[in-house]
């Protein structure tokens, strides 16, 4: 009667555990899109700006100009990320980074004009 008890409990609690991992996940969103720049400090610059609270992992491609950010849907957003980023100077496919914020990138990271040093 005791085993049976206590198997009961442990398969009750096991429910309890998956059932709650599995509702912290449905807030867990994965999005790709586009990021201009050219080079691995771009690469640093853009991955440390979409890192704001609720960033969970983020992952920039110079080559295609593709970042993937996976994020907690109940703790930040999609504009806040696009806008973090352009705030560091670099355009998003939502956000056009300020003539100020461009201005601030070192002159080798000039995507605008195509005219970088790499």
């Amino acid at each position: 009667m005791k085993v049976l008890r206590i198997v009961a409990v442990t398969c009750s609690l096991m429910v309890l555990l998956v059932t709650a991992s599995h509702a912290q996940n449905k807030n867990i969103v994965t999005e790709e899109f586009n990021v201009h720049g050219v080079c691995n400090q771009c690469k640093a610059r853009i991955e440390n700006a979409a890192y704001i609270k609720g960033v969970k992992h983020c992952e920039w491609d110079k080559h295609t100009e593709q970042i993937t950010v996976v994020y907690d849907s109940t703790k930040t957003s999609s504009d806040l990320i696009h806008q973090s980023i352009a705030n560091a100077g670099h355009t998003t496919s939502k956000v056009e980074a300020s003539d100020e914020a461009y201005d601030k990138l070192p002159k080798c990271c000039a995507y605008r004009d195509g005219e970088h040093t790499h």
